[in-house]
């Protein structure tokens, strides 16, 4: 018999309300479509929503905790088998080297996970450890930085008002692939911008490449990779030259005039040199934004993924500033949701102040950089990281120079991978601990309700059960915990609290008076006064709760005085350096490596999936037809990207959508999908391009690496290449 399910995806932020079909005699999906009666989405729906089902299907899933015997060879064990072993080693290690010789590193679909994620950060206080790592590291950590510094918090959501905008500076960003989205929701989200210019609104993308997005705007900026701060400080300097700038009327802000001193130190005509972008774009630019009636800034991922990815990041926020733009229609606002966001940070928050042993850099939001985690295990010394669990991630094909962090995780003392298929950071781990697909989970995620764009709710229906006897991460966790002896959350008599509902939980035949996630969740709902869970679970569809308002930002900034503070003197100090640095170039990789989005992938756990990337599921670089013809390449050879510390072989697609002297792979290619049950071959699409990316330069605030101004050289593959690398990675 067929049942319907509304929940919504969690892939990715968008959150699409869905309407699942499922056979509950053989408690499989059937069929996945939009969620039409979701008020919040629009409808809005892409394949990697549509073919979730096929991912809890896996051929290569692991549905038992399995136990490495030999080299790449696993056997079946129990729960209570993995969790005593995992907990007597953990103990043993923690022994030997303290808490912070066990690190841990979790993965993007941790964040859409509310029970996991609270669970997860419990176990990681029971274990003490500050070496903790995430992949917030590689992208969104110079947003992180930059909130902190202007606003007081890291974690602050700035949501954009698309539908009463009449200017639109996007950079490095691809909404036609990203749906809009990165760390806000908003459906439809491109759709809506491009009916905005079509009813005269004005929409500017800053990109080195003519993306899907660039094709549709009314203006392509083709910047220089790395270089976007150089842009927008042109902007920031002619907007306040030709007086389009405004006091902020809706925060209160303070260090604009530290800023306006800075703007006039710049010289324009250099700027342009640096980002590559003629004076009079610059310019033209700068009073089409600053003279529009609404007007916003927004970067994403193509901003971060450089050495100067925090302060262009700031001088983006320093756009909305300085030109009105905060709180205001038109522009960013924060959407308060039903949670009191920073009270329940206050609360229950428990800053990371740990330093990295080697390096001596400070958590960024509460994590370290993944960059620095192959030193962090190979080097000896108090404090040399010996096991580590992995939760969702997949590190070493989305971090730097992965080839030097599998090598590390190879001489761990433990490593334990949780996960549903094991992936290429997983294939040294000692233990393989099944994980739950969203679908089999039912949760809230009231963390989210502040980046999304309208005050909604949904609480997340459980369609299928998740295979016999696999237990939810949070439950893992939990045991994990119980069994070292070590407080949950790090706080005394939590242990005593579980053990206690259990027991009434068992003499009552009533499993919710267990201690559980829902219990977290309740409270922060109960916290903020706003909705009573009755009715979040009376709107299967999701709820609009409320409309959109302006006037919160002021009441949520957490500085000192509760000001925004614009002008941080490291990121002044910064700049300033930048400017007196004469921009350098590179004789022997003499093009630029850049990133894009693919609207299939999902970072590197999607691309095995069958529905998706039935054209072509491989990775190819983008060239220019210049740069081709100077390196004796034609459209579809085999070609080698070389960098200083690394090189892959792939495909070339020639192409005049790149700016000269730039080349794009997409990342989260090249990661093998292995088969521990059977030990058949793994399997493997495309080649993994940050491989060529540097685990040492990195942007010094957020120490993200320079995923995208990597220098390369291009050769056809079968051209000798003399230049020693330390990676070579080809396709099969």
């Amino acid at each position: 018999m067929a049942k319907t399910v509304n929940t919504y995806c969690q892939i990715c932020i968008t959150n699409c309300g869905l309407e699942i079909q499922v056979d509950e005699a053989s408690n499989r999906v059937l069929s996945i479509a939009p969620d039409r009666q979701n008020p919040y989405s629009w409808g809005d729906f892409c394949r990697k929503g549509k073919t979730a089902g096929e991912v809890i299907e896996h051929p290569r899933r692991i549905t038992r905790p399995m136990r490495r015997v030999a080299d790449g060879e696993y056997v079946e064990a129990t729960y209570a088998e993995a969790i005593a072993d995992i907990a007597h080693r953990l103990n043993a290690i923690i022994d030997r080297g303290g808490p912070d010789a066990v690190a841990t590193y979790h993965g993007n679909p941790m964040g859409f996970s509310f029970s996991t994620t609270t669970f997860w950060t419990g176990f990681l206080d029971a274990i003490g450890t500050g070496n903790r790592f995430w992949v917030g590291s590689l992208d969104e950590n110079n947003v992180h930085v930059v909130f902190e510094e202007l606003y007081g918090t890291g974690y602050l959501g700035l949501v954009p008002d698309i539908d009463a905008c009449d200017c639109f500076l996007l950079v490095g960003m691809d909404p036609a692939q990203s749906r809009f989205n990165w760390l806000d929701s908003n459906p439809s989200g491109w759709n809506r911008v491009l009916q905005r210019q079509r009813d005269g609104a004005d929409v500017i993308v800053v990109d080195p490449r003519r993306s899907t997005s660039a094709e549709r705007a009314r203006t392509h900026v083709a910047v220089l990779p790395g270089q976007d701060w150089a842009f927008l400080l042109g902007v920031l300097k002619v907007i306040v030259e030709l007086g389009l700038d405004k006091r902020p009327s809706a925060v209160p802000v303070t260090g604009i005039d530290a800023v306006k001193r800075l703007t006039a130190e710049a010289d324009l005509d250099q700027l342009a040199q640096r980002c590559g972008v003629e004076r009079a774009v610059i310019e033209d630019v700068a009073r089409r934004f600053g003279s529009a009636r609404t007007a916003m800034c927004l970067s994403h991922t193509g901003v971060s993924h450089s050495e100067y990815g925090t302060i262009a990041e700031w001088l983006g926020q320093l756009l909305n500033i300085v030109t009105d733009r905060l709180d205001r229609p038109g522009g960013r606002r924060y959407e308060r949701g039903y949670v009191d966001l920073q009270r329940v940070l206050k609360l229950f928050g428990s800053p990371n102040r740990h330093q990295t042993r080697l390096r001596r850099n400070p958590p960024v939001f509460g994590f370290h950089s993944v960059a620095e985690l192959p030193d962090e295990i190979t080097t000896p010394g108090p404090g040399q990281i010996r096991a580590m669990v992995i939760a969702f991630g997949n590190p070493v094909v989305s971090g730097p120079q992965g080839e030097a962090l599998d090598a590390a995780l190879a001489g761990l003392d433990l490593l334990v991978a949780v996960d549903l298929v094991q992936r290429e950071s997983h294939r040294h781990a000692h233990w393989l601990i099944p994980g739950t697909h969203w679908l089999e989970r039912e949760e809230l995620s009231p963390l989210l309700a502040n980046v999304q764009e309208r005050p909604f709710v949904q609480y997340a229906q459980r369609a299928v059960s998740p295979p016999d006897g696999v237990m939810e991460e949070w439950e893992f966790f939990t045991e994990l915990a119980l069994a070292m002896g070590r407080n949950l959350f790090g706080r005394r008599g939590v242990n005593r609290v579980i053990r206690a509902t259990r027991w009434v939980a068992a003499r009552t035949g009533r499993r919710a008076l267990a201690l559980n996630p829902e219990w977290v969740s309740r409270l922060l709902v109960a916290s903020g006064r706003r909705l009573k869970w009755r009715d979040i679970r009376a709107h299967p569809h999701g709820w609009l709760f409320g409309e959109p308002r302006f006037g919160d930002l002021a009441d949520v900034i957490v500085t000192d005085d509760k000001q925004v503070h614009a002008a941080p003197d490291r990121f002044l100090r910064a700049v300033r350096a930048a400017l007196a640095t004469p921009p350098s170039t590179d004789e022997e990789f003499p093009l630029l490596l850049v990133n894009k989005r693919v609207r299939e992938a999902m970072n590197s756990w999607l691309n095995e999936s069958p529905g998706l990337f039935a054209a072509q599921r491989t990775s190819v670089v983008e060239v220019h037809p210049r740069d081709a013809a100077c390196a004796g390449v034609h459209d579809g050879d085999l070609v080698r990207l070389t960098s200083s510390v690394g090189s892959v072989e792939l495909r070339a697609k020639v192409t005049d959508a790149m700016r000269q002297g730039v080349v794009c792979v997409p990342h989260g290619w090249g990661s093998r999908v292995f088969d521990p049950v059977s030990g058949a071959a793994p399997q493997s699409f495309g080649v993994n391009r940050n491989a060529l990316v540097s685990n040492t330069r990195l942007d010094p605030f957020s120490q993200v690496p320079a995923f995208n101004s990597t220098a390369v050289r291009l050769n056809p593959a079968a051209q000798h290449d003399t230049a020693s690398s330390k990676t070579d990675v080809s396709l099969p």
